[in-house]
């Protein structure tokens, strides 16, 4: 079967499910996991603007897409010619079918389950005992925050993290005050590229709060990458809890 993704961390679960370059023919720019795999696959675009002209000419036996990552009007484009799967990973369920069908699919049930079994070993040995109030933020200039209609809560509320802005939906636009009820800061990695001076920024404001940089792909990258922080979330977790008992 040839694949077209669409999206950054189905490319890295396909790989990690055990296909290969000439099963994954078509990646967009920001499918950037394994890379030593990705690099010789074809790229078609970015998540927001694919080319769909370069897709179909790969004629693809299926593409994948996601009802957040990609424009709707793009991918029912694609679907004129292609066959296409959208997904929509909202909670750690969702992840678990997404990995699921994706193995049944593929003919790569007893891998997809190993990767399931492995999240939820993580998720559950990565708890703190004691909530901890957080606002994560995804955006600069304006902030934007994440509500809980999204997988980054969902990952902050397994591991034990109360999400300041948990009465808000998908990602909205806040002001510096609105971060006053938070213990935490968390600053990702991505979309926005945070970097200290952006910490400076903030303590500005808040010169006694924990201001961190966290790793985005390890809160929003559904599939199997959740699989591999294990290390990353208790190393994370350690520095919190050190923080909160000095």
């Amino acid at each position: 079967m040839k694949i077209v993704s669409l999206v950054p961390s189905i490319t890295e679960a396909l790989f990690d499910l055990g296909l290969t370059e000439n099963e994954v023919i078509g990646r967009t720019k920001f499918c950037i996991h394994p890379q030593d795999k990705v690099k010789k696959v074809t790229i078609i675009g970015g998540t927001k603007n694919i080319n769909i002209e370069k897709i179909k000419a790969l004629q693809p036996d299926l593409i994948l897409a996601n009802k957040e990552e990609n424009i709707k009007e793009q991918v029912e484009a694609l679907m004129e010619d292609c066959k296409v799967i959208v997904t929509n990973v909202e909670t750690i369920e969702d992840n678990y079918y997404l990995l699921k069908n994706l193995g049944n699919l593929l003919g790569k049930e007893e891998r997809a389950q190993i990767f399931n079994l492995k999240i939820y070993e993580i998720l559950n040995q990565t708890k703190i005992e004691n909530t901890i109030k957080v606002a994560y933020l995804i955006w600069n200039n304006p902030y934007m925050t994440i509500g809980a209609d999204t997988f980054i809560h969902r990952i902050l509320s397994e591991i034990g993290f109360e999400n300041i802005f948990k009465n808000k939906t998908r990602y909205p636009v806040i002001t510096t005050e609105d971060l006053s009820e938070a213990d935490i800061i968390m600053l990702s990695s991505e979309p926005f590229p945070f970097k200290e001076k952006h910490i400076a920024e903030l303590k500005t404001v808040y010169p006694e709060k924990k201001i961190m940089i966290v790793d985005g792909e390890a809160f929003s990258w559904y599939g199997t990458h959740i699989a591999k922080c294990e290390d990353y979330f208790k190393e994370m977790l350690a520095e919190v809890l050190w923080v909160q008992q000095s």
